[in-house]
């Protein structure tokens, strides 16, 4: 009884450290690639003089208008909005009981983008203002009718597969009908929108920067206050009420975070492909658990690190040209989703 006791407490330990280490690298890393996106582009900036414009209080010259106008805004979006996707993933994973649930896969994204795209070409197109909260509140409404969508599919298929198949279809329609407005969209009154439907960070200001910080933020912290009822629906909807877990509300709770959490980042973002699939499935491999209350941080931290890597690399690989990011997020994701399909498949045979 003793040795158990003892190995349980070792293995406790162990456990702990290796998520505290987890945790602290994805931290580390988030903080060198910060350092690299703000440093890096078509004009160099010196860590020292970094360091003297971000805390010395150097506002003058062309490096600190940079950096304070252009990268460092980017660079909050492409971390807070790589979050709010990985985590946005994570529940709708969790919502299906489906490891390649994700708001880009279901179609949710698409929903957003048709949603947010008719807001800007109507509104731009009378001459209007499009403020942030008319794009955020269309990105929200469009995800939750996506998602009305699957939710309708999946009481007529208990199909996992056939689920996946109809958001995709889902999705393809909402892109079709986007492709189509932005076809006919005069470019004198969209600004930006063949860019923005093909996924970009580039624009953004710190008003974008402060209203998404709004939405973000809060709504991560409810995903994370949520970790003991998401552990307990992981096992099953049957067990989460026996635990006190109120089933309907929880899934309501579900829903509304996730659209938010999606439609947010394709306001601002546009529709940003497989980082919502393959951040919770490798968080969950580094961690060796899959326990929400560790899950969720990791979970933002990597949406936030592989943003930022990918789009380093979007603008920075054929400067002065910049791709897609999400063509770069589909690159090296969609292989992440690959392998993660095949080894399912793979433990599937050996049983």
């Amino acid at each position: 009884m003793g040795d158990r006791t003892l190995t349980d407490d070792l293995g406790r330990r162990a456990r702990r450290t290796r998520t505290a280490a987890v945790l602290a690298g994805l931290a580390f890393l988030v903080l060198a690639t910060a350092v690299a996106n703000l440093c890096h582009g078509s004009v160099v900036v010196p860590v020292r003089e970094l360091g003297a414009i971000l805390f010395g209080g150097l506002r003058t010259g062309t490096n600190a208008q940079v950096i304070w106008s252009i990268r460092l805004p980017r660079l909050i979006a492409a971390g807070l909005l790589g979050g709010a996707l990985a985590l946005a993933g994570l529940l709708l994973q969790t919502f299906f009981g489906n490891p390649i649930a994700g708001p880009y896969i279901l179609g949710i994204s698409s929903g957003a983008k048709l949603a947010v795209a008719t807001t800007m070409i109507v509104v731009v197109g009378r001459a209007a203002m499009t403020a942030s909260w008319m794009l955020v509140s269309a990105a929200f409404v469009g995800s939750v009718a996506a998602m009305a969508c699957v939710l309708v599919a999946s009481r007529r298929t208990s199909s996992a597969s056939g689920l996946i198949v109809v958001g995709v279809m889902i999705g393809y329609i909402c892109s079709a009908l986007t492709d189509f407005l932005v076809t006919f969209a005069s470019d004198t009154h969209i600004v930006n929108l063949r860019s923005w439907s093909m996924g970009s960070f580039s624009g953004t200001s710190w008003t974008d920067v402060q209203v998404m910080a709004a939405l973000v933020l809060p709504a991560s912290a409810c995903v994370f206050a949520l970790s003991k009822p998401l552990a307990a629906y992981q096992m099953g909807e049957g067990y989460a009420q026996t635990v006190g877990v109120n089933a309907r509300r929880f899934r309501l709770a579900l829903i509304v975070l996730s659209s938010l959490l999606a439609g947010c980042v394709t306001a601002f973002a546009g529709p940003i492909s497989f980082v919502g699939i393959a951040v919770p499935h490798v968080a969950k491999r580094l961690l060796k658990t899959s326990r929400p209350l560790v899950v969720v941080p990791a979970c933002f931290l990597g949406g936030a690190l592989f943003c930022l890597v990918c789009d380093l690399i979007a603008r920075s690989v054929f400067a002065p040209n910049e791709v897609s990011v999400s063509a770069v997020t589909a690159l090296f994701g969609a292989p992440v989703v690959i392998a993660m399909l095949v080894g399912r498949q793979r433990r599937r045979y050996e049983r």
